[in-house]
């Protein structure tokens, strides 16, 4: 029966999806939903696209495995990231009229940095979707006792993605992710009301948290460790602004003042209701102890759905249920959405049109396609994960790495340097790569994050590529 209840839940949301597709006319209307969308909305996006499968699963096994500060990355830096978008970001952006972010790039410096740069955020993309996917084939393998495999899971999930996704595009994911916000609101207060009254109170299970010292939040006073924790403040912090789901909703905005405070309204809403889910894991304790401590050796991610299942009545699990697909559904579209939208603008359409003019229609049917392949990278990614036994929270933080090292060093140079140049986004861009890849394979993580070392790289890379061509240029 719940399982059945869940199925209807799906097949809602991809009417919804279906629907929206009557919405797109053109490739804007696809990739934009026509600049047209109000505030309310643009927040729905933000909040419903970043509460996403590691908020709810991997976040709280986080936490439960380690203390507050294992999650500098996720919720704290990716908040900090969409407010610092919505503050320094979306309204210089949203008055360049662009179609993507990695237009930035051809704009401000040319066809190659646009080209890397639209790759690069496009990679990141495979651990973000792969993660909700991961996740959905996790519900589906817990709703069904087993009886449905995780991999078959993420093989059903994915498909039920690409569907909705495919057709409507970015009003797609603007209809779903608002009606699939009021679901996770709702439903998670009714989870946390019920839960808190088998506790006690919010009091006890806070209580027993600061008995454990789980609220250890700053690093001890060493090199090694204050490095590590600025290192995860901004691999999201400063990682994700470089995105296109992040630009896509501010972008979507019906002007340049909804791009902004939808932005940032978002990001605060995530990180206040992120809380929400850490209480519910951690009330496990509580609640049944046995099973908190057998499924902490065994895989923490299924501490909350287990304390679901195995304690609540058929309707609170429904409604769980019903939130969780709402929570991993509104990400994984908008997430599934944003790099094949790069690929296709930036990347491939730069190519077909040295040979033929690429007409607005073409282009929503490559785009389309587009979505259709990357899906399949992004399960086949989810699937090699799942053997690798990689937590949903470690995929969605190593997402990020790409974009620190290669894509926001030259964004905001571009935005607010006038002295930076294309020769300082080359710099940055080869001087990062350079960096951080082969210390990755130098195994220094004890010393400093890799992608930290390649940030910093990237940024001696512009100022002196830009200033080495700028006296270049002058005269003799």
């Amino acid at each position: 029966m719940l399982l059945g209840f869940v199925l209807l839940y799906l097949v809602i949301s991809i009417g919804i999806g279906v629907y929206a597709a009557t919405k797109v006319h053109n490739a804007r209307d696809y990739i934009a939903a026509g600049r047209s969308l109000p505030l309310y909305i643009v927040v729905a996006m933000v909040f419903a696209t970043w509460f996403g499968a590691e908020t709810v699963l991997g976040i709280p096994a986080t936490f439960l495995e380690e203390d507050l500060g294992g999650l500098i990355s996720d919720p704290f830096g990716a908040a900090l990231c969409l407010v610092l978008f919505g503050l320094f970001f979306a309204r210089k952006l949203y008055r360049m009229n662009l179609l993507t972010i990695a237009d930035f790039y051809r704009e401000r410096y040319d066809r190659r940095v646009e080209v890397v740069t639209g790759i690069a955020i496009a990679l990141s993309y495979l651990g973000w979707v792969s993660a909700q996917i991961t996740a959905l084939g996790l519900v589906f393998n817990v709703l069904s006792d087993g009886l449905i495999t995780q991999p078959q899971g993420i093989l059903i999930g994915a498909a039920v993605v690409l569907i909705y996704t495919l057709f409507g595009g970015m009003w797609s994911v603007a209809l779903t992710t608002f009606f699939q916000m009021i679901v996770i609101v709702l439903g998670l207060f009714y989870i946390t009301w019920l839960v808190s009254g088998m506790t006690g109170g919010v009091a006890p299970v806070v209580e027993h948290a600061l008995a454990n010292e789980k609220f250890r939040f700053w690093p001890e006073l060493n090199a090694v460790a204050m490095v590590a924790f600025v290192s995860g403040l901004i691999t999201m912090g400063f990682g994700s602004i470089p995105q296109q789901d992040v630009f896509q909703r501010a972008n979507s905005s019906k002007n340049e003042h909804v791009a902004v405070w939808g932005t940032v309204l978002g990001g605060l809403a995530y990180f206040l209701f992120a809380a929400v889910p850490l209480f519910l894991a951690y009330a496990a304790h509580l609640v049944d102890p046995a099973m908190t401590a057998r499924l902490l050796t065994e895989d923490a991610q299924k501490i909350l759905p287990s304390l679901v299942t195995g304690h609540l009545p058929l309707a609170a699990q429904v409604i769980f249920y019903g939130a969780l697909l709402a929570v991993i559904m509104s990400t994984a579209s908008g997430t599934l959405l944003a790099p094949s939208v790069t690929l296709s603008e930036n990347v491939l359409k730069g190519f077909v049109t040295r040979r033929k003019h690429l007409s607005e229609k073409k282009l929503l049917v490559m785009t389309r396609w587009v979505v259709g392949v990357f899906a399949v990278l992004v399960t086949l990614y989810s699937l090699w994960s799942l053997e690798r036994q990689t937590g949903i929270h470690e995929m969605v933080e190593n997402a990020y790495k790409v974009t620190l090292v290669l894509a926001f060093v030259p964004l905001v140079a571009g935005l607010y340097w006038r002295r930076a140049t294309t020769l300082g986004a080359y710099w940055a861009i080869g001087l990062g790569l350079v960096t951080w890849i082969p210390l990755e394979f130098a195994a220094i993580e004890d010393f400093m994050p890799p992608h930290f070392a390649g940030f910093l790289a990237a940024v001696v890379g512009m100022v002196v590529g830009s200033l080495t061509g700028q006296r270049r240029l002058q005269p003799a």
